[in-house]
């Protein structure tokens, strides 16, 4: 069974950093996926972020561009997304799935909550 883990959310500062990491699982390999970084803001739609190709081909959405950074270690089977110069509108419940995601392979997410 896929699972997918998400860690390293938690309350900062704006203009603070935080590093999530999300853990895959029970069968599927990250390096060979489309990988993606998504988040859930209260009362707004889930949206992409961030997504690294099996290639390292890595597009942003224009929101987070210059400011976050998704990486991946293909040995540990984790996938990264390194958030910097954080807003208090970066507040949100973040997860990683597939590109394009597997409504089944969703995980418990990780809170991020920046003050300002």
């Amino acid at each position: 069974q896929v699972q997918l883990v998400e860690s390293g959310g938690g309350l900062v500062q704006a203009g603070g950093s935080l590093r999530l990491s999300c853990a895959a699982s029970g069968g599927i390999f990250i390096m060979i996926n489309t990988m993606g970084w998504y988040r859930q803001a209260p009362g707004k739609q889930r949206e992409l972020v961030a997504h690294i190709t099996s290639g390292g081909y890595t597009n942003y959405a224009d929101s987070v561009k210059g400011r976050f950074t998704i990486s991946r270690h293909n040995a540990k089977n984790t996938v990264y997304l390194q958030m910097n110069s954080l807003k208090p509108e970066d507040t949100a419940v973040y997860y990683c799935n597939l590109v394009p995601l597997r409504r089944d392979y969703w995980g418990q997410g990780t809170q991020v909550t920046v003050s300002s």
